[in-house]
């Protein structure tokens, strides 16, 4: 059996990359299609729907896949640091990333909006963590301007070879499937990733006739600029990582979904929080934002706009839900607390005690 090296090695022949690349790896990708028949027929059934897990990655998101190919392209042509902005992932996904290579790496996050498990990641990582008193298009508008004055290596999605690794989960889902599926849904927030799985899609289709899915992108409502048609200069919701208010690949994922036949939609907090609670009880923990593009396929399916029966649907959830614990831990309630007998522990799991 070969064994695994990572998403560079696995697909490099697919990937648009330089000779000068030096392979920086953490065994990225290569990450499950885990079938939902159950969820399926919740929904509404007449549909099969798998769920591919990103937060298997190495830092618990999809990020993983871009960051090893930007990082590798960075340290081949010598870069000493890199710097990105980021609402959580990314500045964890850098940071490893860069760790990796024995290189420095700088992240710039929105003061007081990123998950407490993101932060940890990037500070555990060693990364140089900057808050500012801004929003992630101001951090993002300041990476570029510093990357362009110094020569710091700039890891956003900005970044093309960000994309070049990011498309090698839509190669994935084709060699799991022998095809690409009918649809495929996802969170949408600075938009990267909706746009690299389209161009995967479709260099996998066009040398491998392998088809085209059409793409249900999902924003919350808060943050929701692609489906209200304009910038959102104070974008809030409760999944943070697609808290965005002008997406820099923002263009390219709404001409992505009208070439694939489909659409971006919004949909609430409440909805991506019931969905994250739902996926809980198929046995996959997600962050907030991982949901929303399931949350969007449950309200498609709910109001009719969406004809599923016989079709195969692949929903995308990005991250791990150890990157956004604070979210349930806030919902739950102390654990009862009782004595070391069986008869208070009967009387809490049976309703009543046992007088047998």
């Amino acid at each position: 059996m070969e064994t695994y090296r990572g998403v560079i090695e696995r697909y490099r022949e697919w990937l648009d990359v330089p000779d000068h690349l030096q392979v920086i790896s953490l065994l990225e990708g290569n990450t499950p299609l885990i079938p939902m028949p159950r969820l399926a027929e919740e929904l509404g059934g007449g549909f099969d729907l798998w769920v591919k897990f990103e937060g298997m990655n190495p830092t618990g998101s999809f990020k993983d896949r871009g960051m090893t190919v930007a990082i590798s392209e960075a340290v081949g042509r010598g870069v000493k640091a890199v710097i990105c902005a980021s609402t959580g992932n990314t500045a964890a996904s850098a940071a490893a990333y860069a760790s990796r290579a024995g290189r420095r790496a700088i992240v710039i996050i929105p003061q007081g909006k990123v998950a407490a498990g993101k932060l940890a990641g990037a500070i555990a990582y060693g990364a140089d963590v900057i808050q500012i008193d801004g929003s992630f298009d101001d951090a993002l508008n300041l990476v570029v301007e510093i990357s362009q004055k110094h020569p710091i290596g700039l890891v956003n999605s900005l970044n093309p070879y960000r994309l070049e690794g990011q498309k090698t989960a839509a190669f994935e889902i084709c060699d799991v499937l022998q095809g690409a599926p009918d649809w495929l849904c996802l969170p949408v927030g600075n938009a990267g990733n909706i746009t690299s799985y389209w161009m995967g899609f479709r260099q996998y289709h066009q040398a491998r006739q392998s088809g085209l899915p059409k793409l249900l992108g999902v924003q919350a409502e808060g943050a929701a600029p692609l489906v209200l048609g304009h910038a959102v200069e104070h974008p809030e919701t409760v999944a943070t990582a697609i808290r965005i208010g002008r997406p820099a690949r923002g263009e390219q994922a709404l001409q992505a979904a009208e070439e694939s036949g489909g659409k971006i939609i919004a949909v609430s907090d409440d909805q991506i929080l019931q969905m994250q609670r739902r996926l809980a009880l198929h046995g996959l923990w997600v962050e907030p934002a991982s949901a929303a593009g399931l949350a969007g396929l449950a309200q498609e399916i709910r109001q009719q706009r969406l004809n599923l029966k016989g079709k195969r649907v692949v929903a995308v959830c990005t991250g791990h839900g150890l990157k956004d614990p604070d979210i349930i831990v806030r919902q739950f309630s102390s654990p009862k607390i009782v004595k070391p007998e069986l008869r208070s522990l009967e009387e809490i799991i049976l309703g009543e005690v046992s007088h047998e």
